[in-house]
């Protein structure tokens, strides 16, 4: 099943709730990022507006961070409403388990997330714990950029190991890039979850965008 998460990112954030509704009505997933300003060069949002998003969402929200120590922030966002927390393997390497383990205690699926740069051989030894996978098809910290087409290649070589593994349930996700044009060869490549921010809340008909985008 293909899934659409509009990121939150790209969203208009003087009429928030228009785009709020936008994803209730027709996508699957709310992605929102986090940035701290230090694991990457940017500072997005943090708990008020996750928070105040969790008050009229109705579909699952998809907390990705991109922030160093995440272990410290993922009770707060699990309470804030989030159904999946997401981290990047970069931001914790020998602590990745634990957080994982945190993470669903908190009983929210766990993600790893790895930039363009980190081999996915890396988190191999994860595979076995997580709930979903996150590729990055850009470099995490900013909306808008193009997208790395090695990222499929990288995406296959996760899902052959998944399937190897006999976890064929364990979705993977792809952020960054990702439109209309390119949706259909990102999911032959064994995505299942399509980070999508300008492609939908850019688009004269964010409705139509995010259908194309499931059935491409």
């Amino acid at each position: 099943m293909i899934q659409v998460a509009p990121s939150i990112l790209a969203a208009d954030f003087l009429h928030l709730e228009k785009d709020v509704e936008i994803v209730n009505e027709y996508a699957d997933i709310f992605h929102l990022d986090i940035m701290d300003g230090v694991f990457v060069p940017n500072i997005s949002f943090g708990f008020p507006v996750v928070e105040a998003i969790a008050k009229k969402a109705r579909k699952p929200m998809d907390v990705h961070l991109m922030i160093v120590h995440p272990e410290n922030y993922v009770e707060r966002f699990a309470k804030g409403g989030a159904s999946y927390i997401s981290f990047h393997y970069e931001a914790a390497r020998e602590n990745a388990e634990e957080i994982i383990e945190k993470i669903q205690a908190l009983g929210v699926k766990a993600g790893i997330v790895i930039n363009p740069d980190c081999p996915v051989q890396a988190i191999f030894p994860l595979l076995h714990k997580v709930d979903y996978v996150l590729i990055m098809s850009v470099f995490a910290g900013f909306g808008g950029q193009k997208f790395i087409p090695e990222s499929l290649e990288r995406a296959r070589t996760v899902r052959e190991k998944l399937d190897s593994l006999g976890r064929r349930d364990v979705p993977i996700e792809m952020d960054g890039g990702i439109g209309p044009a390119n949706a259909a060869e990102v999911i032959r490549a064994g995505v299942q979850m399509l980070v999508a921010g300008s492609a939908v809340f850019k688009s004269e008909n964010p409705q139509e965008t995010i259908k194309a985008l499931r059935n491409a």
